[in-house]
């Protein structure tokens, strides 16, 4: 059902078709850079965190980047708390490894990390562990309705695997 919702999101934009499938999981970073065959920091993994009422909402960051706890709390007013297995497909709609800002059982606010800007296209699951859909950074703002981008991860600034690789964008 998730990625049907995820297909029903994308034929608002004439996109569905762009979805990609695989016979092999793409359930975390690491796996759907090998189906993918694109370095992981060019995956866009979606967490979601509960804010100070317990309202859920998403951050969409580059697949290298750590959440920075101090810069979440600067941004958000709040501590890092993730959402459980259970609350994330009752928010989303989607289960672990096939979450994304698409498609939601719930209308969530959804941010953007600043992480992903370094790339020309990345790649976001589509509500199922074995889904995804290259989207450029401008796309994955429209597509996912975010409110803004945010600057709230770590650890992914000038760490790239591949230097040469085309899609790089310096910033």
């Amino acid at each position: 059902m998730s990625l049907q919702s995820v297909r029903e999101h994308f034929r608002k934009f004439n996109r569905e078709q762009d979805i990609l499938e695989y016979t092999q999981s793409s359930a975390t970073v690491e796996e759907a850079a090998i189906a993918l065959n694109v370095i992981p920091a060019r995956i866009a993994k979606t967490l979601s965190f509960k804010d100070k009422e317990e309202n859920a909402f998403l951050v969409v960051t580059a697949g290298d980047a750590k959440i920075d706890n101090r810069k979440f709390r600067d941004q958000f007013g709040v501590k890092a708390k993730m959402l459980s297995a259970e609350e994330v497909v009752e928010q989303t709609g989607h289960v672990i490894g096939g979450v994304c800002p698409f498609g939601l059982a719930n209308n969530l606010p959804v941010f953007l990390d600043i992480s992903m800007k370094r790339f020309l296209s990345v790649f976001p699951a589509c509500g199922s562990i074995n889904s995804a859909i290259e989207l450029t950074c401008d796309e994955l703002m429209e597509y996912s309705g975010a409110l803004t981008w945010v600057d709230v991860s770590k650890d992914w600034d000038g760490l790239l695997k591949d230097e040469s690789h085309l899609d790089v964008v310096k910033k």
